[in-house]
C-alpha cells in the first residue's frame, strides 16, 4: 500500500465511480491513502494517476459542477477536513432533461 507523502498515517479510503476507473488505467475503485482534506486526497489521487485531479477539480479551484464529493454521507468542498478512517465517494453527477 503506497501512502501518501503530506498526511503521515491519517488513513482515509476514496471509493471512485467506475466512470473514473475506465477513464484512468491502473485505478481501482477503492483507494487508500494518507489525506487529511478534499484537496490532499484529489492531490494524492492526481499523483497516482495523472489527470485524476482536472476531472475533478476545475481551475479556481473548486470541486467540478458535475462532480460530487461525500464526506462521512455529507456533500464536501475542498478545504473540508477528511476524519481519520473515513470513506469519502468520488461520484459524478447525473444530468437528463
Amino acid at each position: 500500500m503506497e501512502i501518501g507523502h503530506n498526511s503521515g498515517d491519517h488513513r482515509i479510503v476514496a471509493r471512485l465511480q467506475g466512470v473514473m476507473v475506465d477513464l484512468f488505467p491502473g485505478s481501482t475503485r477503492r483507494v487508500e491513502m494518507s489525506a487529511r482534506t478534499v484537496a490532499e486526497m484529489i492531490d494524492e489521487l492526481d499523483r497516482r494517476w495523472p489527470g485524476m485531479g482536472d476531472r475533478i477539480r476545475d481551475t479556481r479551484p473548486a470541486i467540478r459542477k458535475h462532480m460530487n464529493v461525500f464526506v462521512e454521507g455529507e456533500r464536501a468542498k475542498l478545504d473540508t477536513a477528511i476524519p481519520r478512517g473515513a470513506e469519502v465517494f468520488i461520484i459524478t453527477a447525473i444530468s437528463g432533461g
